[in-house]
């Protein structure tokens, strides 16, 4: 095995985003997986504005959007009563795309196909035990053999092998024992577009749309004193019990039962990202609360921040210190998300009488603001993720006066021409590239940028609104650079790539 293959360990959203990242920039890409075959169960349901995004740029969005529920708001209901309407599928200034309720299923089989299409197809049923690097590669050793890769990067979940072969700590807390869902078919009186949720005291149920005739997700913590071991009829006697007496949906038959599962929600955050050529990714890296969505989004994220930069470094791009910029600019993002639905957990669970008062009397009727839900709908969104702080933007801010993004910022997908006149967008430009947006007669810029990151790899780009200065923008949407100075544009691009050139 050629030790620039990177093998990839987990065949989820986050394991096949970054195959597909990888091989779109021409990296040889090995994934393997311990199950028999794909899921069939929907598991994640969330896609946010960002996550189909990052599926757009890969290229494996395909038809997600048709197939999908567009979610329209969110009606939470306490002691019976809807007390809070949140919009969350109004366009924004900065969120133009719907929130997707989809099957993770559906999500990773799309990514399957564009996979596919690479060249590349899913290792199932080989299962990795034990991975030793060294200075040069990683031996790695499988269910049916052993294997060498130049990189090893580990998106096999939250009790990942190769996270416990890196030596790298997992340390969290339980937040809430056991939760119960069930995917059913069943006639329940609510609109489509609507996630339902009921709370009364400590107790909650939620009601999600599914695509599929009459299809929903339901969703609640289990009774008290209820054991580990709760078959799939107690947990569906549990859930429909629960619509009937805290939903007040007397009248609710389910018809079919698709899947039931139980689980502990967990907070916990890897200690580090990287260990010499092991990396970590999506759950194996992080885990939290589902309330919220952002679990599936946040994995989709990290893959596509580390691809570019694994790219580069496995093709003599840029030097290895790169990829401490992956857990530099990731690991705060995951820290947020865990903070942030751990809040939310605490919060929408009211295990203490104050926290039900508090959420009751002061939260829920908050969602109802404007203002509030525009905050709440923005920062579900991930749109706002940026790096502002990390440790590839210090020292290139622009002034604060200088209107547009700034390093580390999301480029919006504004409308661009290429080089032959045609139009585009700048996120269909990217993907596997960079993309140089800059007045159509600065081609000392376009040639500083193709020298060092390659001609294929670099788009040059005129945006269609104008502008003096130029724009260096990274294969996941962020801002690279800004500026009209070709020798800063250089001096930029050696300080982030050492002196690697793409080969």
């Amino acid at each position: 095995m050629n030790t620039s293959t990177v093998l990839v360990a987990g065949a989820g959203p986050t394991g096949l985003a970054l195959a597909c990242g990888l091989r779109a920039a021409g990296i040889r890409v090995r994934v393997v997986d311990k199950a028999p075959g794909p899921s069939t169960t929907s598991r994640a349901l969330g896609l946010q504005p960002r996550g189909s995004e990052v599926l757009d740029r890969l290229g494996a969005l395909d038809d997600l959007p048709q197939r999908s529920v567009p979610i329209r708001r969110v009606v939470t209901h306490v002691d019976g009563e809807p007390l809070a309407r949140l919009e969350v599928g109004r366009r924004t200034r900065l969120v133009t795309r719907p929130g997707l309720l989809i099957s993770q299923a559906e999500v990773e089989a799309r990514l399957r196909r564009r996979l596919a299409a690479l060249g590349t197809e899913v290792e199932w049923g080989r299962e990795l035990l034990t991975a030793d690097q060294d200075g040069e590669g990683v031996d790695v050793r499988l269910t049916d053999g052993r294997t060498r890769a130049g990189w090893l990067v580990g998106c096999d979940g939250a009790h990942s092998r190769v996270r416990k072969a890196a030596g790298i700590d997992f340390p969290g807390v339980t937040l809430v024992e056991r939760f119960l869902l069930a995917d059913v078919r069943a006639g329940l009186p609510l609109p489509r577009d609507t996630v339902s949720v009921w709370l009364r005291a400590d107790q909650m149920i939620g009601a999600f749309p599914l695509p599929g005739a009459d299809v929903w997700r339901l969703m609640a913590p289990a009774p008290t004193g209820a054991g580990d071991d709760i078959g799939a009829n107690a947990v569906l006697a549990a859930l429909t019990g629960m619509l009937r007496e805290e939903a007040g949906l007397a009248g609710a038959t389910v018809r079919q039962v698709l899947w039931t599962s139980t689980f502990r929600i967990h907070r916990r955050l890897a200690s580090a990202y990287r260990h010499g050529r092991i990396l970590l990714g999506g759950d194996a890296a992080h885990i939290h609360s589902p309330f919220g969505g952002q679990g599936l989004n946040t994995g989709l994220g990290d893959a596509e921040n580390l691809a570019w930069k694994l790219a580069l470094v496995a093709t003599g791009g840029a030097h290895e210190a790169l990829l401490d910029t992956y857990q530099a600019e990731r690991r705060p993002v995951a820290r947020e998300v865990l903070e942030s639905t751990s809040a939310m957990t605490r919060l929408v669970v009211g295990r203490t009488p104050p926290a039900r008062a508090v959420r009751d009397h002061v939260f829920v009727p908050l969602m109802n603001r404007p203002l509030v839900q525009r905050l709440i709908w923005e920062k579900s969104s991930q749109l706002k993720v940026g790096y502002r702080r990390g440790p590839l933007a210090p020292g290139l801010l622009p002034s604060p006066v200088t209107p547009g993004p700034r390093p580390g910022d999301r480029v919006p997908d504004l409308e661009c021409d290429r080089e032959d006149g045609s139009r585009t967008r700048l996120h269909a430009e990217l993907g596997s590239r960079w993309a140089l947006l800059a007045p159509a007669a600065r081609t000392d810029l376009t040639a500083v940028a193709r020298h060092r990151l390659g001609e294929e790899n670099t788009a040059a780009l005129t945006p269609a609104a104008g502008g003096k200065r130029a724009l260096l923008v990274r294969p996941d949407g962020h801002l690279a650079w800004s500026g009209t100075s070709p020798a800063t544009l250089d001096r930029w691009l050696t300080r982030v790539l050492g002196n690697g050139r793409v080969r």
